[in-house]
């Protein structure tokens, strides 16, 4: 796995060529158990890396088309799986915890509940104040920049406005880390509101 911008967290990606741009996963190594995110299938390498590191005790999905390697990363390490509230009952997504707005399944990491992506209540996660993690809605084709979820996959690009509206109104983010495409390790709520701006939110 890849450092990436904090020593406690790690990342590992895959390309995809229907988008030309990168899945990414994001490990966060804590004392009381790591945390996964939107895991993708791991190779041989980075599973090893995963064990000296401790495994994983919790994967949350920001949505149900990130389930991704999900299921076989908790059947390995036993690790609980939380998905978005309001995916509740929907096919192979078989959560033992269901997330939603303001909760913290562990200290320092605040759950934000979306609205107008393409699948209902799309999950972003706020570590620590300053990093913010994404999954579908809030993406990145080019690097140095942030784009939204491409319109015709929007359910409701008023409510995505007003999503992105609450993630550019945070004052402390630093980065922002989207499951799909490229990273911001820096400036991310300068990225967002410059986004927000662009779409004339």
């Amino acid at each position: 796995m890849k450092r990436l911008h904090r020593p406690d967290l790690y990342g590992w990606s895959s390309f995809d060529e229907a988008r030309d741009l990168d899945f990414h996963s994001v490990l966060w190594v804590r004392a009381d158990g790591n945390v996964a995110i939107d895991p993708l299938p791991l190779s041989s390498h980075d599973g090893a890396h995963l064990t000296t590191l401790g495994g994983a005790a919790l994967i949350v999905v920001t949505n149900s088309d990130h389930l991704r390697g999900a299921t076989a990363l908790a059947a390995a390490t036993g690790a609980r799986l939380a998905g978005p509230r309001a995916e509740r009952g929907r096919p192979g997504l078989d959560c033992t915890l269901w997330l939603g707005e303001g909760d913290e399944p562990v200290p320092g990491l605040r759950v934000l509940e979306l609205e107008g992506s393409k699948t209902p209540g799309e999950l972003a996660l706020l570590l620590e104040e300053t990093t913010l993690v994404t999954g579908d809605l809030v993406r990145a084709h080019a690097g140095g920049r942030l784009d939204l979820l491409p319109e015709p996959k929007l359910r409701d690009r008023g409510a995505a406005l007003v999503s992105l509206r609450r993630l550019a109104s945070l004052s402390r983010v630093e980065a922002v880390l989207p499951g799909d495409g490229w990273p911001a390790f820096r400036d991310g709520g300068a990225l967002l509101r410059e986004l927000l701006d662009s779409l004339g939110g």
